[in-house]
């Protein structure tokens, strides 16, 4: 084991390093060794608490991101260690441990669930980080005492946390993550098309047309995979960094390698669109609705139950529209009679981690012994 350790003002940064068995082999290629950092609370320090063992949050980082990125100095603002030292020293939370894990993927990132075409990042983070930073830190090692928290695409993680595994976290908070995915994602698609018939083989040409679908919907005809080869070997160094509309494609692209998977399919997952017409594949956007979080709620609900605090917030002017799916999800929720703080602020999708000075006491408080 390797063991980094950087001071804050008051809590300390510890980053660990851990070889994954459960990534080894996994469909991108992606590393198996990552870092794991970890806030330490002043308090953890102190002879005083020798012995003090410590509510556990998980930070999951939003689409393009790793937890690694949420330590990095900012300029006219907090990063979460500052944060989380401003929260405790003025008692608006009591001292927690905050986990940083690394989900990062070459599509982009990850939305914490098991995929046969990104890798089983849910049991990644459940079966394997979870247990080895219980071992490593004297944290109240139970689901009573342990909580997610996330943004958009780590909002939408938290929720499945929450939905799926009970046994592991007690309470979660979800800031604007993905959900109503016809409004989210619908919208984005005819753009991310459009994009692609630029990585079309033979070229499109002008004059007259004979339009006809694709022969196998739902496939890729090879556009998608040589859109991926460009990503791939688009050089790291940024003197030609990707475009919005490169990363908007392979961000939707991600999404259906995780809510349409399936190995038998070229490059490993279907498209919910035909790629010559732009119709939308019903059969393929039906297995995209099963993971919506609107439609889980039902199916999930005595998981749910067991929750000890669900938080959910969105800005009402949010760009993705996702503050329309927030207020679904809160419907449902209290359809079926599960308990949680909902929560609209006047913001976009963008600049909102201000809002974790009201979760994440949330989430301490509900999770305190």
């Amino acid at each position: 084991m390797t063991q980094v350790s950087r001071s804050t003002a008051s809590g300390r940064i510890v980053t660990l390093m851990h070889d994954s068995a459960i990534l080894k082999d996994n469909p991108l290629g992606d590393p198996t060794r990552r870092r794991v950092s970890v806030y330490l609370p002043a308090a953890y320090d102190s002879a005083r608490h020798r012995g003090r063992r410590y509510v556990t949050l998980y930070d999951l980082a939003g689409f393009t991101g790793s937890g690694l990125s949420h330590l990095n100095w900012r300029n006219f603002d907090e990063n979460l260690p500052e944060k989380l030292d401003r929260l405790i020293a003025s008692k608006r939370m009591p001292p927690v441990i905050v986990v940083f894990p690394d989900c990062f993927t070459q599509l982009g990132g990850t939305q914490y669930i098991n995929s046969s075409a990104i890798g089983d990042y849910a049991d990644y983070l459940n079966q394997e980080i979870v247990p080895f930073v219980d071992g490593e830190f004297r944290t109240l090692a139970s689901a009573a005492h342990r909580g997610c928290f996330g943004k958009s695409s780590g909002g939408y993680g938290a929720m499945r946390m929450g939905m799926a595994y009970p046994d592991t976290w007690g309470a979660i908070a979800n800031h604007s993550g993905d959900a109503n995915f016809d409004f989210v994602y619908g919208a984005e698609w005819p753009a991310v098309l459009t994009h692609l018939q630029n990585f079309a083989k033979p070229l499109l040409k002008t004059g007259k047309q004979s339009v006809t679908p694709q022969s196998v919907p739902g496939e890729d005809d090879g556009r998608v995979k040589e859109f991926l080869t460009y990503v791939a070997e688009t050089p790291p160094n940024g003197e030609k960094p990707l475009s919005n509309s490169d990363v908007m494609t392979l961000m939707l692209l991600a999404m259906a390698a995780t809510y349409d998977a399936d190995p038998a399919a070229p490059n490993g997952f279907y498209l919910p669109y035909d790629l010559h017409t732009g119709e939308r594949i019903q059969a393929r956007w039906r297995q995209w609705l099963k993971h919506d979080p609107v439609n889980m709620v039902r199916a999930n609900k005595r998981r749910l139950a067991k929750l000890q605090g669900i938080f959910i917030d969105c800005g009402w002017r949010d760009q993705f529209h996702i503050h329309f799916g927030s207020r679904q999800l809160s419907m449902q929720l209290t359809r079926h009679g599960l308990g949680h703080r909902y929560e609209e602020f006047s913001g976009t999708h963008s600049g909102i981690d201000y809002r974790m000075d009201v979760s994440l006491p949330f989430l301490a408080k509900a999770l305190a012994p």
